[in-house]
């Protein structure tokens, strides 16, 4: 998810003229004064379930490498502690540690450049932490998450989101921010009513956990940024359960 003037996707009706003031909360359309106080920030931001960080910097490290990725949100690290690590070649981890039972784990690995740029790290819990950094004067907040998955109760699912509305709000409104989270909800293809944070290239249909990702969108302005690009259909699906069950 974005907050902020994003312009990587087709034009579509998230992008046309909005009212001022919905424009002036910038989720995907900007006015052109605006954008030209805007400092230009270009660089490559990817997530990744690593589902543990045991043995695997390097790995990490070389994947960034190889991939030219700036910023890599990591989740299900299940390294106890909060602190940050050199993974080597420059790329660095910042790390919120895994809980008592050594689940979760959230972090987000950083390029030797960016890296310099870090002026606040929040460590939330377990499953979310935030990084602000700052360039030529603008702030740009990146959030990695680990929502509960499906059968997990009810109280902690809300508890997840009521964590995740915290550290919004926390945000100033005119900071960009970037959530690059496992949310483990189907958000599906259907955008009707919600072209402003949905562009319609999902699959299948929203479930009560996608609907929770949308409803979080929404409720801040933020893009859905994948379903803005048209994929192939192997490409939207994280993992199969048996022949045609998509996860």
């Amino acid at each position: 998810m974005e907050r902020g003037n994003a312009r990587a996707y087709s034009v579509n009706d998230a992008q046309r003229h909005r009212p001022n003031s919905v424009i002036r909360q910038g989720l995907l359309h900007q006015e052109r004064v605006q954008l030209k106080k805007r400092a230009h920030i270009g660089f490559r931001v990817c997530q990744l379930n690593i589902g543990s960080m045991t043995g695997r910097g390097r790995e990490l490290a070389n994947l960034m490498r190889k991939r030219k990725v700036d910023v890599l949100c990591v989740q299900e690290t299940r390294w106890k502690g909060n602190k940050a690590k050199e993974l080597g070649d420059g790329y660095k981890l910042y790390y919120s540690g895994a809980n008592k039972q050594g689940r979760n784990g959230v972090g987000i690995v950083l390029s030797g450049e960016l890296k310099k740029t870090v002026i606040e790290v929040q460590r939330k819990n377990d499953c979310i932490i935030r990084l602000k950094m700052c360039f030529g004067g603008e702030s740009l907040n990146i959030i990695s998450a680990y929502a509960p998955q499906v059968g997990c109760t009810e109280e902690e699912k809300g508890s997840f989101w009521r964590d995740m509305d915290g550290v919004m709000q926390e945000v100033e409104e005119h900071e960009r921010v970037i959530v690059g989270a496992d949310l483990n909800g189907h958000v599906g293809c259907e955008n009707e009513a919600i072209g402003r944070v949905h562009g319609g290239h999902g699959i299948g249909e929203r479930n009560p956990e996608g609907e929770n990702v949308v409803d979080f969108a929404v409720a801040l302005d933020m893009a859905i940024v994948n379903t803005f690009f048209m994929k192939k259909r192997e490409h939207l699906i994280t993992y199969r359960s048996g022949e045609d069950v998509p996860k």
